[in-house]
């Protein structure tokens, strides 16, 4: 299937992330804020970037706008919300207007996360 780098802060979150996109055939790289997500990136040079939007050491709106300048038709899906949820919303039109490929609004169910990659990358 797909490499897929995963960049959250939430362990939790990585940890279910990684637990599904393993059983669904993917391959998966994990990174814990946005610094280790951009580095990460070009060391795995993943197929699909998912990314929570809040996070410490450089946010995910710095994350997409840094690797669509240098590439962009790199597919990302831009995640937010849980207990931020009031500025989820907001945090995700964001990311679209940037360029996302997909968004995803926490919580989701594994079938979401699913159909937004499957139409990210138009498996």
């Amino acid at each position: 299937m797909a490499k897929i780098l995963v960049i959250d802060d939430e362990e939790q979150l990585r940890d279910l992330l990684k637990k599904m996109l393993t059983r669904d055939g993917h391959q998966v790289f994990m990174a814990q804020d946005g610094e280790e997500g951009v580095r990460s990136f070009y060391q795995f040079k993943p197929d699909l970037i998912i990314t929570d939007i809040i996070m410490p050491n450089k946010d995910g709106i710095e994350v997409i706008m840094e690797l669509l300048n240098a590439n962009p038709e790199l597919p990302i899906i831009a995640i937010s919300g849980g207990r931020r949820a009031i500025t989820a919303g907001f945090n995700l039109d964001s990311a679209e207007m940037l360029g996302v490929k997909g968004i995803l609004q926490k919580p989701f169910t594994h079938q979401q996360l699913q159909d937004v990659i499957q139409e990210t990358l138009n498996l």
